[in-house]
């Protein structure tokens, strides 16, 4: 027997002034490369994957997979009825996205072979992020695999409070040697000034890392696959280009570019142009129509639609828009139009959740739609994709800071955004109207926020210029997606994609303060149409009551078995929610107001505490030989001792009080225990 031992290559760094380390062995061993990231007790598995053969298509087929493990956590699945991991939680596709956006601008975009990565979450301490090192694995596993890939990659997560330990902002910066090609940013309205002030420290941190990573690859990195992608016909790219020149113009501003294509590719076929050309006549229509609306912009300031760089489209906003919702909105800027609906609803509806990280509850949720007739195609509907989850996330992560506590208004909330029409950023359009419908719906937002988007040209030389609200044909064919989102004191989200190699500080500055005037403007829109969250509910909304007790007397509450809230809950005809909270909080709902004062009342009745010389009602419903039990109401009764009853002798206690009399008695003692006494002789 032939002994098979791994061999094992550790590689070790620090990262937020911890170790990590990489190892690389014979694992996945088919595989292009597979790397091991470890951080902390936290380990992620990094697995690369090319295929040996071209496939057919117009994009580059890149596919990332996130894959959350329980076991890493030391967890099963906590469905009865199903114990292994199905669908990937949003969570872990956002994660998938994340990568996905760092790793994508560094491919040549006209590669045609599948790529493959998959990372698995192998081990999870509950502090170390999978992000980080899952990246920064998947980096080093491309590195060294023979796939054709311009990395490495670094990233690092910054997070940052203030002295009392509160939360001010954290975000996740990725990219190349010298470069950031992704950023995900969540703040507490944070200025512009501070944030481009960290990103000198983060490039430096990144800096290091991809340097760490050279030399990893220098040592065991194998010889990049010479994949040969064929280059078209210089003469078939003059045919192309005296075509398009001729009409590129007129095309962009009627929006017929597709019609243009058309006759392209029907102009090239009657004049017989060789079979073996006609697959490149998309590219080459592609790469020429790229490099002309880049020149317009950044030699000659001229957007295709006639707009200054820095000129917004124009904005519409409604609210109101139908009655049986408790809240609406429109935002429309251009051809981009998003309505968004909010839904109030009692504690009970929050949203449970559980994954590999964790488990919890959310009482805030964004959730947003992209149907194919938003871009007037065909097409059959189906669940979220990686798009919807993603979009939804950045428009949530933008507000969701902005949102009252619990303790200042108790409901659930959940916003739907649907994308009517789409032409450059739902997302920020979503934000927009996200926003005027939760004021709509009288949710006491702490600030309105408002999104853009910022688009880049940028040539060979390094001259660029910065575009303000990009709509879809400038998102398509420019360089640069970067949407901030915040309110009018400063950021609470920003989101960038690219389709280069990166952005440098200079790009990144000029962004924010483009991005910082746009938002202005919008908000002014949007505090014209609605200047504040309305101050009534509609009245088709969920009542709320909160009530405050003792934690020890939950169990009074609830009852053996829920016997005492579940007959609250009939006594007031299942129109009522009740839900309780472990600190002594009680919400309860409705839509009918009578309902849920009645409901409020006989809770308060069955933890009301007595005090010594108070005077109260309640029924005789019980006769002893030494006395009477009074019904207090709520669950709570007294004793009223015979020698209590009145001034002298009392033969019989049936002589004073009978069964179903009300008497108005006096509390004169209130043992540990509960037991009240009461008297009926001492009340004037």
């Amino acid at each position: 027997m032939t002994e098979n031992k791994l061999k094992r290559k550790i590689f070790e760094t620090e990262l937020n002034n911890e170790k990590i380390s990489f190892e690389i062995s014979g694992l996945a061993k088919q595989a292009n490369a597979a790397v091991i990231g470890h951080y902390g007790d936290t380990a992620v598995l990094a697995v690369v994957v090319m295929s040996d053969k071209e496939v057919s298509g117009d994009f580059f087929p890149l596919t990332v997979d996130y894959e959350e493990r329980f076991y890493a956590a030391g967890k099963i699945l906590g469905s009865r009825y199903i114990r292994r991991e199905g669908k990937s939680s949003d969570e872990a596709t956002l994660s998938g996205r994340l990568v996905d956006r760092t790793i994508r601008p560094l491919f040549d975009s006209r590669l045609r072979r599948e790529i493959q990565i998959t990372l698995t979450v192998l081990a999870y301490d509950e502090i170390h992020d999978p992000d980080e090192i899952g990246l920064l694995a998947t980096s080093i596993a491309l590195g060294i695999s023979d796939i054709p890939w311009n990395g490495p990659v670094g990233c690092i997560r910054v997070k940052n409070t203030d002295p009392q330990n509160n939360f001010r902002y954290q975000g996740f910066f990725a990219g190349p040697e010298s470069k950031i090609n992704m950023i995900e940013f969540e703040g507490m309205e944070i200025e512009e000034k501070e944030i481009e002030t960290i990103f000198p420290s983060i490039q430096k941190e990144i800096n290091r890392l991809v340097f760490f990573q050279k030399e990893i690859i220098k040592q065991i990195g194998k010889k990049k696959t010479n994949v040969v992608i064929p280059e078209p016909d210089q003469t078939l790219r003059k045919k192309v280009r005296g075509f398009i020149l001729k009409q590129i113009e007129t095309a962009i501003k009627n929006k017929t570019v597709g019609e243009l294509k058309n006759l392209l590719f029907e102009e090239l076929k009657q004049n017989n142009e060789p079979q073996e050309n006609l697959p490149f006549i998309e590219r080459i229509f592609e790469e020429e129509i790229d490099a002309y609306v880049h020149r317009q912009i950044i030699e000659h300031n001229n957007r295709l639609d006639g707009r200054k760089l820095d000129e917004i489209r124009p904005l519409y906003a409604e609210t109101k828009l139908f009655n049986r919702t408790h809240g609406s909105a429109i935002f429309v800027r251009g051809d981009t139009q998003v309505l968004a609906v909010t839904t109030l609803g009692s504690p009970s509806a929050e949203q449970t959740f559980e994954t590999m990280e964790g488990s919890g509850r959310k009482r805030f949720m964004l959730h947003y739609n992209f149907p194919k007739f938003s871009t007037g195609e065909v097409g059959r509907s189906r669940g979220p994709g990686r798009r919807e989850i993603g979009h939804g996330a950045l428009a949530a992560k933008a507000i969701t800071n902005m949102i009252p506590s619990k303790e200042e208004f108790p409901y659930t909330i959940r916003v739907v955004a649907e994308t009517l029409s789409s032409n450059g950023s739902s997302s920020m359009a979503s934000t927009c109207a996200a926003t005027l419908s939760l004021m709509d719906a009288g949710v006491p937002l702490k600030k309105p926020v408002t999104g853009i988007a910022m688009g880049l040209m940028l040539n060979k030389k390094g001259e660029y210029k910065i575009l303000t609200d990009i709509q879809g044909f400038e998102d398509h064919y420019g360089d640069m997606d970067f949407k901030v989102a915040g309110t009018d004191k400063g950021i609470t989200a920003i989101q960038v994609d690219v389709k280069i190699e990166g952005i440098t500080e200079p790009i990144f500055k000029d962004a924010l303060e483009g991005a910082k005037i746009a938002r202005g403007k919008i908000l002014k829109v949007l505090t014209d149409t609605l200047p504040s969250p309305r101050k009534e509910l509609s009245k088709y909304a969920p009542k709320i009551i909160t009530i405050n007790i003792n934690p020890n007397r939950i169990g009074e509450v609830v009852g053996p078995g829920g016997k005492v809230i579940n007959g609250i809950i009939a006594a007031t005809e299942n129109k009522v929610t009740i839900d309780i909270d472990q600190t002594g909080q009680i919400f309860i709902a409705g839509t009918e107001m009578p309902l849920v004062e009645k409901a409020k009342n006989m809770v308060e009745a069955i933890v009301k505490e007595y005090s010594v010389g108070e005077t109260v009602e309640g029924l005789i419903v019980k006769i002893l030989d030494f006395g009477a039990i009074v019904d207090l109401g709520g669950g709570q009764d007294g004793m009223l001792h015979v020698s209590e009853l009145k001034e002298g002798f009392v033969k019989k206690v049936e002589d004073v009080v009978k069964i179903g009399d009300l008497v108005k008695v006096k509390i004169i003692r209130v043992d540990p225990d509960g037991r009240i006494g009461l008297s009926l002789k001492n009340v004037k």
